[in-house]
């Protein structure tokens, strides 16, 4: 363990300290600490940042993201809201992935199949060439391998266009659709049939950022040989700032207990958590240990 956190948490120990302020600053040097451990996991970087601010949380901290940064596993980021924000990220397995204004994604997952990002909300656009990735929502996902899709979500309905290639998409209900020169834009929507159609509506096409019109060509050769920049910590996370991500369809939010139940020490987050108990019920055990601690209870 660290000498630093190893004094803070000694620190914590002692009669008269300040204990919430010295978990605090525990919790963001355990933060910095796991995101050294976890190099193995990287997966990309991030290769374009214009005109935004990015934000990054990653394990429970947030982080100001810099251009030419790694990307690892469990990496939240949400870039600005100004109508020109873009940015680049290049995955392994020959993915590049553009992220308008106001987006946030989840790096969800890699395996030697594919690569899987959640797109929470906003912009999106996949180009592959030769590895596979899926690009989720709770309304549709899409899979792709050599093709090139533009996903845009908001409120409670979700779109993808499929400028080149073919992919495969799968609504809510579980029905899968091919893309085709006949169906090449999918919509989903809240009280309304799932749609495949042969052309983007009008309102996707007037919406979808102008960055997006280009090609996306690789920069990494850009950051060859150069030692990669480390992200700033900022602060460790509120639960308005998970919140969304806490609530994602339960296959996809597993692991996220152990990742933020360090933030029940704070008492506004607890009781965030303890208010929203009835869509969190993986949530417990960490709220009440000593009760599931026999096993005789179960979430």
């Amino acid at each position: 363990m660290s000498m630093l956190l190893k004094s803070e948490l000694s620190l914590s120990n002692q009669p008269g300290m300040e204990t919430a302020l010295v978990r605090t600053r525990c919790l963001v040097i355990l933060g910095l600490l796991l995101a050294n451990c976890s190099r193995a996991q990287e997966i990309g970087a991030v290769t374009l940042l214009r005109e935004s601010s990015l934000r990054l949380i990653r394990g429970a901290s947030m982080f100001r993201g810099i251009e030419g940064m790694r990307l690892r596993l469990g990496d939240v980021l949400e870039t600005g809201s100004t109508m020109t924000a873009q940015a680049q990220l290049e995955l392994a397995g020959s993915a590049i992935v553009e992220l308008g204004p106001s987006t946030q994604v989840y790096l969800f997952s890699q395996t030697e199949t594919a690569t899987e990002i959640v797109l929470l909300k906003g912009w999106l656009k996949g180009e592959t060439t030769s590895g596979n990735c899926r690009y989720l929502n709770s309304r549709l996902s899409v899979a792709t391998k050599g093709g090139n899709v533009v996903m845009h979500v908001h409120e409670n309905a979700a779109d993808a266009f499929v400028e080149r290639g073919s992919v495969s998409v799968t609504f809510r209900s579980g029905v899968t659709m091919t893309s085709s020169p006949q169906k090449i834009f999918f919509a989903s929507r809240v009280s309304q049939p799932d749609a495949a159609m042969g052309r983007p509506s009008q309102e996707f096409t007037n919406g979808m950022p102008i960055c997006f019109r280009d090609i996306l060509p690789s920069r990494l050769s850009r950051f060859a040989g150069k030692t990669a920049p480390e992200p700033e910590s900022d602060h460790v996370v509120s639960y308005p700032e998970v919140a969304q991500l806490l609530t994602l369809p339960p296959s996809w939010r597993e692991g996220l207990v152990v990742r933020f139940k360090p933030r029940l020490e704070n008492r506004e987050f607890r009781r965030a958590i303890e208010a929203h108990i009835g869509i969190l019920p993986e949530w417990k055990p960490a709220l009440d240990p000593e009760q599931y601690k026999s096993g005789a209870a179960h979430p």
